[in-house]
């Protein structure tokens, strides 16, 4: 499969990081959800100044324009659950707990700096020729990894006769620890064989993308565990 045709945005899975950009192992560090409406990935770019040289009766005898720099991405993810523990992992939000320990809602406090989380989202592929020919697999989905977001913020909300989104705003960054992950989201050989991803990716990266026959998780309203090898030789 050559031309892949992406449909439409199907399951996130957010991992929290720490303050160096690794994936933080443990219980209550992930969470997976499809009820949302988008995640837009605005590309932050600073364009390079163009030098000229203009001689004294105004003729340009040369110019050259300098490297636009490419900063990051500006995310919006645009959500309808509104689940205590995914607001926490996006933004650090304590959470509020009932009587018997079960998690009620957050409270909004300060902006996180330092830490934040990554995302990884599947999207379907369409096409008569999406399926590999091999038996194995259950179908094939557009892969994306960004692995280090911060600043996550809840934006404006409002209350009234139509249905409530939520609406998180983030930024990319740069210089992280995901490496090749925690997680199964690449086939490993011929015969379909789930595992991470095959090369590490590098910290000077803001997002990976690739097509892959493995499954997307399934969605839960709780804490997922963050596992694996990568938490084992950690």
């Amino acid at each position: 499969m050559s031309c892949p045709l992406i449909s439409n945005a199907n399951t996130i899975r957010v991992t929290r990081v720490d303050a160096c950009g690794r994936p933080v192992c443990g219980p209550d560090n992930a969470y997976v959800f499809d009820c949302f409406a988008s995640l837009d990935m605005e590309a932050n770019v600073e364009e390079g100044e163009t030098i000229q040289f203009k001689a004294a009766n105004g003729r340009v005898c040369a110019s050259k324009k300098q490297c636009d720099s490419f900063l990051g991405y500006n995310t919006t993810l645009n959500f309808f659950a509104a689940s205590p523990e995914l607001v926490e992992i996006l933004t650090t939000a304590p959470v509020v707990f009932d009587y018997a320990g079960k998690p009620i809602g957050w409270d909004d406090c300060s902006i996180p700096c330092r830490a934040g989380f990554a995302i990884e989202l599947w999207a379907d592929i369409i096409g008569e020729d999406v399926c590999p020919e091999e038996d194995t697999g259950e179908g094939v989905w557009q892969y994306f990894l960004l692995p280090w977001i911060s600043n996550g913020r809840i934006g404006d909300l409002s209350l009234g006769a139509e249905a409530v989104s939520f609406t998180l705003t983030g930024a990319t960054r740069a210089g992280g620890r995901w490496g090749v992950g925690p997680y199964d989201v690449m086939a490993q050989d011929a015969a379909g064989t789930p595992g991470p991803m095959l090369a590490p990716l590098s910290g000077t990266c803001h997002r990976r993308t690739f097509t892959t026959t493995i499954a997307p998780p399934e969605p839960s309203c709780e804490y997922q565990p963050v596992e694996g090898e990568l938490c084992e030789v950690s």
